[in-house]
């Protein structure tokens, strides 16, 4: 997959224990403080479990659809189906900003940010894509060993030596010019950092 040889340990998960691990996506997208008419770009958006939440959260707002793998698409589409405010865009995520058609309000970045190789770069990227007072938010598992993180009776998530705390992300995407707005939990594994670009 294209997505694992470019973000070390980021292959789009079985979808049964991603089902069993995030059984409510609208409520994680809430709990993200994602609100009602914002357009907001799913980064990296694989299959669309996500985008589809974010869609039905922003009602007439519009969610862009974001990833380089064209199969990933294709399936975020089908997810998608239905849904009247989905836009879809194929590209490396270090050309968010050149790739949208104008600065959006929210960046979501789920369970990927761990494999990113330049994450500084990459969040610099996000602040040129946002408005002033945009928000870009990371969904990241807990910095615990992968034994510590079972679903549906198997270990699951990147390696351990992959994993960052909110400290390790604070520490990598501040420099970019973001403030940490919020640290949110997103039982059982997994922590939402928040992050606000000042106006």
């Amino acid at each position: 997959m294209m997505q694992e040889r470019l973000f070390p340990a980021t292959a789009m998960p079985d979808q049964d224990w991603w089902q069993a691990l995030w059984p409510d996506p609208v409520g994680v997208i809430k709990a993200l403080r994602v609100e009602r008419g914002m357009t907001v770009v799913d980064l990296g958006c694989g299959d669309g479990y996500f985008t589809a939440a974010i869609a039905r959260q922003v009602g007439p707002g519009r969610v862009i659809g974001f990833d380089l793998d064209p199969a990933m698409l294709e399936q975020a589409q089908a997810a998608c189906e239905g849904l009247a405010n989905c836009d879809w865009l194929l590209g490396d995520a270090m050309d968010l900003s050149r790739l949208i058609p104008a600065p959006v309000d929210y960046v979501l970045i789920a369970n990927t940010f761990h494999g990113v190789p330049n994450p500084t770069a990459l969040s610099r990227e996000v602040a040129a894509a946002l408005k002033p007072g945009g928000r870009f938010a990371i969904v990241n598992w807990h910095p615990i060993t992968r034994e510590q993180t079972p679903v549906l009776g198997q270990p699951r998530g990147p390696r351990t030596d992959l994993r960052m705390s909110c400290a390790q992300t604070q520490a990598v995407v501040e420099p970019a010019g973001f403030a940490l707005e919020a640290q949110v939990e997103l039982p059982p594994f997994h922590y939402g950092a928040i992050f606000i670009r000042p106006h």
